[in-house]
């Protein structure tokens, strides 16, 4: 390994670890499932935007909002799937349902759905970033990034900064990172020192550790800027329910996800449940910066909560993303 690395990896050790509590992880091995909080208030006529709705936990909270009345803004990457989900949810709900195509492994799509939407004269009320990867394999995208970084936390970055003022003009909005507990992977931080992981080994683990931890720091930032605007951002565990996440890996990955992972594994209902009371819930009205597992708070991994770096990030974000 090296030495650069090696002396980086090991302040960061120095850094965090008097930081880190038994009680904290054990909060989040007994997890929010069980003190699930619902909500149950009317939010028709509002406007949901979500990325990755087409499956999984996007797809069950687009229903659940729907089912409330809300108007719907999808971001996917299948035009296809997306004209089939829109069409369910008109004929079934009766309310509006458009889509926007935005691959998350090309910024130039995002920041171009970021575009138009800035310059729409809609109102977004909830925004929930969704759209993620997990990949077993060092991917690098045409942008120059690694593919799970770029996916999981630097779309959601790109689009959160676009909207930032046309949101804060708004005067009330709410943001949701669909994030995890696996953030927790990273857990001497998340090495913006390599983030391609040219100078460091790259595992399927680490690097959602890395992106999930990335977005946390993102949510300090934006929670700054938000401060008394009415806008809050928040991050979230949707629990372990079954998704598709994780079906372009090798056959071993998929046989352990299959009888392993799966077996123990819920509906997204619970997610989008979850989704829905921190989109419209007035107990949580006001609360920003906040990571919850499902509906219970917790606090986040030492990495998650560095300022310092949370301030790193954040430029280096606007340089990796091509935005001004």
């Amino acid at each position: 390994m090296n030495e650069e690395v090696v002396w980086v990896r090991e302040l960061s050790k120095r850094k965090y670890i008097k930081q880190y509590k038994w009680s904290n992880i054990l909060a989040m091995m007994r997890g929010g499932g069980k003190e699930l909080e619902e909500c149950t208030d009317d939010f028709a006529g509002r406007l949901v935007v979500i990325t990755g709705a087409t499956s999984g936990i996007g797809y069950a909270t687009s229903r659940e909002y729907a089912s409330h009345g809300a108007n719907l803004l999808l971001i996917n990457r299948n035009e296809e799937k997306s004209i089939a989900l829109c069409e369910e949810i008109r004929q079934e709900f009766q309310v509006e349902c458009d889509y926007k195509i935005a691959d998350f492994s090309r910024l130039s799509e995002v920041r171009q759905v970021g575009k138009e939407l800035l310059e729409s004269d809609l109102e977004i009320d909830v925004l929930i970033h969704n759209a993620g990867i997990y990949s077993t394999k060092k991917i690098i995208t045409e942008d120059g990034n690694e593919l799970v970084f770029q996916i999981d936390y630097l779309g959601s970055f790109v689009l959160n900064y676009i909207l930032k003022d046309k949101l804060k003009e708004q005067g009330k909005a709410r943001i949701i990172f669909v994030n995890s507990e696996g953030h927790r992977f990273a857990v001497w931080g998340i090495g913006l020192h390599g983030p391609t992981y040219e100078k460091r080994r790259h595992s399927g683990l680490g690097s959602y550790g890395v992106a999930k931890t990335a977005q946390l720091l993102s949510m300090i930032k934006f929670a700054e800027y938000f401060e008394g605007s009415g806008v809050t951002i928040n991050a979230m565990h949707p629990g372990n329910v079954k998704t598709s996440s994780g079906s372009q890996n090798g056959r071993i990955y998929r046989w352990y996800k299959r009888n392993l992972i799966d077996r123990s594994a819920k509906d997204p209902q619970m997610s989008a449940t979850a989704l829905y009371y921190l989109g419209v819930s007035k107990e949580v009205e006001g609360l920003s910066g906040k990571f919850f597992n499902l509906t219970k708070e917790e606090d986040p991994a030492p990495p998650a909560r560095d300022m310092e770096v949370a301030e790193e990030l954040w430029h280096r974000s606007i340089e990796m993303a091509g935005l001004e």
